[in-house]
């Protein structure tokens, strides 16, 4: 990685403004509850490496994504499901010392200049504020909004000023910013991004260092065989992933809701399987590519089929069964079969760096997940083989946990966007913001 990290800055004495990744699932009863807190434990080593280093933290993060509102403003009141109060007491726990929570992330002077070396404050959420990300839609049907060209354009060039402003209030907290969100390093926001620009040196955390060090040697220097796989719902969401992969991979291994589209494009008859018609010529050009370039690419053979879509957790409420070829109408398929699971397997085993982002199918439900739990079980062998196995993000990392073969994968990544963007080869604004070493 050519940008500094923390270890290339003399922390004794300073404070520093760190980005990071609390955006924890909440119970949806109101309680507050952290429903997993994978995203805490995973920014525990840079919190604790500046506190040990005699460094002081103000700590800054988005959750979920409330209303925002503009510079000056009154809290919108519908954001109390938002506030990172809870994740205040949570990260006290697991540092053994008081976190001063801060309920407005741009009035924080009095608490951040009060702070002594190994004293912590966690800013209450960024996104709190519309300038955060500093996003204005031309026309919005919902709301009614339809702007011109030249409105819409004054309106983008008011809510940049906005964010810089934000950004400035927010660098003011520190002496050193560290980015150690890579779940949001994609985004071009205030606290992510723009916030370099008034504070020097800019450096990366461990978590950020970490991700980019195994996407990168994956994108980049990839030992062979190199297997990618991608699943979830839409082809739509992973158009560029699939075009930039077919300049890099030996295989690619498609699942999910997103292979139907590819198996319509294969001229096979889906039923009512999810499918995006738009993107069926799309797929075709790919399979096209593929070919041309001597790439394999696997779809399912056999799927596990349902009369239609369970509305119970256990899916009690639907028929299924499994088949091969053509999908009969008023059938969806809903997962990948036996059959596909052994040969998306076989792949697998055979690869010395597998990146995985999205599920084989509807997982959530017990009947349905045995093809994402499939594939997982090869997966792990990987990393057990001397090879590299990379978690990309998203429902396969929830995945992968539930099934509790996270602890035997090379790497688990806490960003699906930002690792579906890097493994495009985009820039991420909040990577490219960092000072070069």
């Amino acid at each position: 990685m050519d940008k500094k990290t923390l270890k290339d800055v003399e922390l004794a004495g300073k404070r520093v403004v760190m980005r990071v990744d609390f955006n924890v699932p909440m119970a949806k009863d109101g309680s507050g509850k952290i429903t997993d807190d994978t995203r805490i434990v995973a920014a525990l080593p840079s919190i604790k490496y500046v506190l040990e280093q005699g460094g002081s933290l103000v700590l800054m993060s988005h959750l979920g994504r409330p209303k925002g509102v503009k510079l000056g403003k009154e809290m919108n009141p519908d954001n109390a499901a938002f506030t990172l109060k809870p994740v205040a007491e949570a990260l006290s726990e697991k540092l053994g010392l008081a976190v001063k929570f801060v309920p407005d992330c741009m009035a924080a002077d009095e608490v951040v200049s009060a702070l002594k070396p190994g004293e912590v404050a966690l800013l209450e959420n960024t996104r709190f504020y519309k300038a955060e990300d500093g996003k204005v839609k031309q026309h919005d049907e919902k709301k009614g909004i339809h702007l011109t060209d030249e409105e819409f354009k004054a309106k983008k060039a008011e809510l940049k000023e906005e964010r810089a402003t934000m950004a400035k209030k927010l660098a003011s907290y520190g002496d050193i910013y560290c980015n150690d969100a890579f779940g949001t390093a994609h985004r071009a926001h205030a606290s992510t991004a723009v916030i370099a620009d008034y504070i020097q040196p800019a450096v990366s955390g461990f978590l950020l260092e970490k991700e980019i060090q195994f996407l990168g040697d994956a994108v980049e220097n990839p030992v062979r065989p190199f297997v990618a796989i991608l699943g979830g719902a839409k082809v739509s969401d992973k158009l560029a992933v699939v075009k930039a992969l077919l300049n890099k991979v030996d295989t690619l291994i498609i699942g999910g809701g997103m292979a139907y589209t590819f198996k319509k494009a294969q001229g096979m008859q889906i039923g009512s399987s999810l499918c995006e018609d738009e993107q069926v010529a799309y797929c075709k050009e790919m399979l096209e590519t593929a070919a041309a370039k001597g790439i394999k690419i696997l779809l399912p053979i056999d799927n596990v089929i349902a009369d239609k879509f369970p509305a119970e957790k256990d899916a009690s409420d639907i028929q299924m069964k499994t088949l091969e070829g053509d999908i009969p109408e008023g059938w969806m398929g809903l997962d990948i079969g036996p059959k596909s699971v052994e040969l998306f397997s076989d792949a697998v085993k055979t690869a010395k760096t597998v990146v995985w982002n999205g599920p084989m199918g509807c997982f959530e439900f017990a009947p349905l997940s045995k093809g994402t739990y499939g594939v997982c079980e090869a997966v792990a062998t990987v990393k057990a083989n001397g090879g590299t196995s990379i978690i990309g993000g998203g429902d396969s990392v929830s995945a992968v946990k539930k099934s509790g073969k996270a602890p035997e994968m090379s790497h688990v990544s806490t960003g699906g966007g930002a690792s579906l963007e890097f493994l495009e080869g985009k820039v991420l604004p909040g990577v490219a913001a960092l000072t070069a070493k």
